[in-house]
Order: C-alpha cells, then structure tokens, then sequence
C-alpha cells in the first residue's frame, strides 16, 4: 500500500472464493517476498473487501493461498480498525466466550452464532516487513479470529456443531451461488 492513499484505491475487485473451494480449506503458506506484488495483493483485497462490504478479507478468499489478511473494522464502542497483516500469528485469545452472530464473505447472505473470544491480540508483518501487533476485543477481536481462522484453512462454519452447523449447511446448499445446490 503507497504511503498516503486510500486502502484498496489502487486495487483490483477480485472474486471471492465460496464454500466448497478447496483453497478455503487448506491451511496458506508464508509470505516470503514483501514487494510490489504483496503490496498490490493488499490493495486488491481492500478493494474486493469495500464491494463486497465486508470487514475483514483474507488472501485465500481471493485464491491466493498466502497468509495475508485486511480489516476495516469497528469494536463494540465502534472504534474503526484499518489495516492489514502478514503472517499473522495469534498470541493472545481469552476474555469471555461470546456467541455472536457471524457471516463471511465466501459464505455470501448466510450467518451463524458463533463463539469466540472477545479479547485477541495477533502479531505479524505490514506490507513493508515492519513487525506489527494488532489487539482487538469485542466485535474486532471476533473478526480477528476469523481472519486468522481463514488462513489455517477454516471457515466459521468449522466452529458450529448440531443444528446450528446442519442449519447453516441447509442454507449453504440452498443459496443462489451455491454450484453444488
């Protein structure tokens, strides 16, 4: 990302992987090069992210299979969140467990209740290999989670057990883009 603009103004509207893609459900390989092309991958996925209206976005939801993640994202005294991740690697999940509702952009129109933590703190790299460290509670701190989930190769339905995750798996097979309904 150039020092100055807009997160995802330079970026390509890529399309989103759904369930089902195998990319989805593997887990992504280290980023190892930190030039232009992670830095336009950053800006495409911002820029997917912002049409799909979306808080968060991670690289193997475009089909990159790389652990790279972007959010844009209030926290339940909706405080904005902005940015991006390289390598992440959660190093802090505790708080109480809240169950909340939560959707997915590779999951278009669909949501769950889903538990997760409301403290998360995860540590990583920035576009230009700068180490950084991101803390988020609430609705953040969920988001979080589910980026860094993305990039192990699970999606929130992975979470959901009994009739939460039948029901979702219902609707899945039953949504409009779905290729296999």
């Amino acid at each position: 990302m150039r020092q100055g603009s807009l997160p995802g103004v330079h970026g390509r509207v890529r399309p989103l992987t759904l369930l089902g893609d195998p990319v989805l459900h593997a887990p992504c390989r280290e980023v190892t090069d930190f030039g232009p092309e992670l830095a336009r991958l950053v800006d495409d996925l911002f820029a997917t992210m912002y049409e799909a209206r979306g808080v968060g976005l991670a690289a193997n939801q475009v089909g990159e299979p790389l652990r790279v993640f972007v959010y844009d994202c209030p926290d339940d005294e909706d405080v904005r969140h902005l940015g991006h991740v390289v390598n992440p690697r959660p190093v802090v999940t505790d708080g109480v467990v809240v169950r909340g509702p939560e959707g997915c952009l590779s999951l278009p129109g669909l949501e769950a209740g889903t538990e997760r933590y409301d403290h998360a703190v995860v540590e990583g790299f920035t576009v230009t290999g700068e180490p950084v460290t991101v803390h988020g509670t609430g609705f953040f701190a969920r988001c979080l989670q589910h980026e860094c989930d993305h990039l192990d190769g699970r999606i929130y339905a992975d979470r959901l057990t009994g009739w939460r995750h039948r029901r979702l798996m219902r609707q899945a097979d039953r949504a409009s883009w779905n290729r296999r309904g």
